[in-house]
C-alpha cells in the first residue's frame, strides 16, 4: 500500500548570520535584511516523508507559506526528491501568528486533498514556539504525534513511531491520517540530486516570473510586462517547470482568521539587552551565591 505525504516547510532568517539591521524600529524582524535558509528541522521532516515514499510508494507534496522568495525552499525540496511544490503567498496573510498560520496551512492541506501523513519540523528557528504543527493537527481534526525520532513501520494504516520524551523515548501507534512533528535527530537529510538540480533549477512560481520580467524591463508598459510574463509562464509550463502558487482565495480561507485579524498574539515590548561586563566569575552553587548573582544582574544592572 502506498502513502501520500504533505510536508509543511518554512524559509527562515539564518540566525547564525545576524546583521545589525536584524530588527526594525518597531521591534519586528527585518527579514529583507537577513539571509534566509531552509528551516533545519523541516529538512528532517522532508527526509522522513521521502523515506516513507521510498519504502512504501506514494507521493510527497511540499507546501510553504511566505513571499515569492520562499519558492527557494520549494526548489530545494524538489532537488531532494519531492514530487510537488506549492507556494502559498498573499499579502493578506502578513503578520500571521501561530494561530493564523496553522489555520492557513490546514486550509492548504485540505485543498491538496487526499493525504495519509502531514510532516512538520518540530519548530522554526525564527520563533521556537513548536505550536504550528500541533495547532494544524487540531484544525484538521486528525491525530498528532510530536518529537518523532524514527518511523518504525506502517501497516494496515497504522503508523508505529518512536518519539523522544526528553528523558527517554516511547513507542506509540497512530491511525492514519496523522500529523507528525520531526526532530533533527530523526535522520540525515539527503543532499540535492545533481540531475534534479540541473533539470529543475529554472522552476518558478508566477510571482517570481513577474518580478524577473519587471526587473529586466523597468521602462516597459503594464501591457508589455503582462504579455512577456504570460509568454514566459507558458514556456515554463510547457517544460514542466511551473510551480504552483496559491492565495487565500484558492484555499477558501476565512479572512477574519488570517493575518492580523486572525492573530490574537500582541507584542507588549521588545527590549534589546547588551551584556557589558567582561571576564569570568564563578558563582557558588548556594542560595547566597544565586542571590548575589541576581542582585548584580538586576539591581546593579550589569547589562547596558
Amino acid at each position: 500500500m502506498s502513502y501520500d505525504s504533505i510536508v509543511c516547510v518554512k524559509q527562515v532568517p539564518d540566525t547564525a548570520n545576524i546583521t545589525a539591521e536584524a530588527m526594525k524600529e518597531d521591534g519586528t524582524v527585518n527579514r529583507s535584511a537577513l539571509p534566509t535558509i531552509f528551516n533545519p528541522e523541516d529538512l528532517h521532516a522532508l527526509e522522513t516523508a521521502l523515506e516513507v515514499r521510498d519504502q512504501y510508494g506514494g507521493t510527497v507534496t511540499v507546501i510553504t507559506m511566505g513571499p515569492p522568495k520562499a519558492a527557494d525552499v520549494l526548489r530545494d525540496s524538489l532537488f531532494r526528491g519531492a514530487d510537488r511544490g506549492i507556494l502559498l503567498t498573499d499579502r493578506r496573510a502578513a503578520a500571521s501568528d501561530t494561530l493564523a498560520t496553522s489555520y492557513i496551512l490546514a486550509q492548504a492541506v485540505r485543498t491538496v486533498g487526499r493525504f495519509d501523513f502531514v510532516f512538520c519540523g518540530r519548530q522554526a528557528i525564527d520563533g521556537d514556539t513548536a505550536q504550528v504543527g500541533p495547532q494544524c493537527a487540531e484544525k484538521l481534526g486528525i491525530p498528532q504525534v510530536t518529537y518523532l525520532e524514527q518511523l518504525i513501520s506502517v501497516h494496515d494504516r497504522v503508523a508505529r513511531i518512536r518519539r523522544n520524551i526528553g528523558h527517554g523515548w516511547e513507542i506509540v501507534e497512530a491511525k492514519l491520517p496523522v500529523l507528525i512533528t520531526v526532530l533533527e535527530s530523526a535522520n540525515e537529510p539527503r543532499p540535492p540530486a545533481a540531475k534534479r538540480v540541473m533539470r529543475l533549477k529554472h522552476a518558478r512560481v508566477p510571482a517570481e516570473v513577474a518580478g524577473e520580467v519587471k526587473a529586466a524591463s523597468p521602462n516597459a508598459s503594464e501591457q508589455e510586462l503582462a504579455a512577456e510574463t504570460d509568454r514566459r509562464i507558458s514556456a515554463l509550463r510547457q517544460c514542466g517547470l511551473m510551480l504552483e502558487q496559491w492565495d487565500l482565495d484558492a484555499i477558501h480561507a476565512d479572512l477574519q482568521r488570517c493575518g492580523l485579524a486572525g492573530s490574537p498574539t500582541k507584542v507588549h515590548r521588545v527590549q534589546a539587552i547588551v551584556l557589558t561586563k567582561e571576564g569570568f566569575r564563578p558563582v557558588p552553587a548556594t542560595e547566597q551565591g544565586i542571590r548575589e548573582l541576581i542582585h548584580e544582574l538586576v539591581v546593579d544592572r550589569t547589562w547596558g
